[in-house]
């Protein structure tokens, strides 16, 4: 039986033990935009409403810091369109503390060569693909899609889209088509919570 001496220096180093185990949590934040108002990296000329403030890598680490994350996935930002240049000088910066994923212009036959290039060069972890639900999205159907799909499989690197639940279906045809590369739907699909009728058909799309 343990007298009051030896119970409080018991209860004392289990909650030593948990702190530490509490300490050594891994927090990875997975979806974070970066961007700077530098020459160096100029928004698109589509970039309608550029953003007025800066939301750089060091403006980042530092949040990160403050709430103790201690890895962060970063998603290219739509600003840049397919210049990757700033995330790329990132990720070389903080190779420790980044991993980023890439955009690549879905409508360009040479996109797989580009994905070649920013995963085995430029360091980046993965694609992203924005298919509106538009005429203009309609690439997602198309004969650029397999082989763009294949290299990002090739590459072991996950397909991440960006899409509203009505692109589910075509989604769900490429999935079909590559069942071992990994896709992560970004938003639930933007699926409106007054529209059931559309998660359910994300569900049993994204499960196909």
């Amino acid at each position: 039986m343990l007298n009051r001496r030896d119970w409080i220096a018991t209860a004392a180093a289990a909650a030593t033990a948990e702190a530490q185990d509490r300490d050594q949590i891994r927090v990875i934040d997975p979806h974070v935009h970066v961007w700077t108002h530098d020459r160096r990296y100029p928004f698109a000329q589509e970039t309608r409403k550029p953003p007025e403030e800066d939301a750089t890598a060091e403006m980042l680490l530092e949040l990160m810091r403050q709430n103790n994350v201690s890895n962060t996935v970063i998603i290219q930002v739509i600003h840049y369109r397919w210049d990757n240049s700033y995330l790329r000088d990132v990720l070389k910066k903080y190779p420790d503390k980044f991993r980023g994923v890439a955009r690549v212009n879905p409508e360009d036959p040479a996109a797989p060569d580009a994905l070649s290039k920013l995963v085995q060069e430029d360091g980046f972890s993965g694609v992203r693909l924005s298919p509106n639900d538009s005429a203009a999205g309609d690439w997602i159907k198309g004969p650029l899609m397999p082989p763009l799909w294949k290299r990002c499989r090739d590459l072991k690197v996950p397909m991440t889209i960006l899409a509203p639940a009505t692109r589910m279906p075509d989604i769900a045809a490429l999935c079909e088509k590559f069942p071992d590369l990994t896709v992560v739907i970004d938003h639930m699909a933007d699926c409106p919570i007054d529209r059931p009728d559309l998660d359910r058909a994300l569900r049993i799309d994204a499960t196909a």
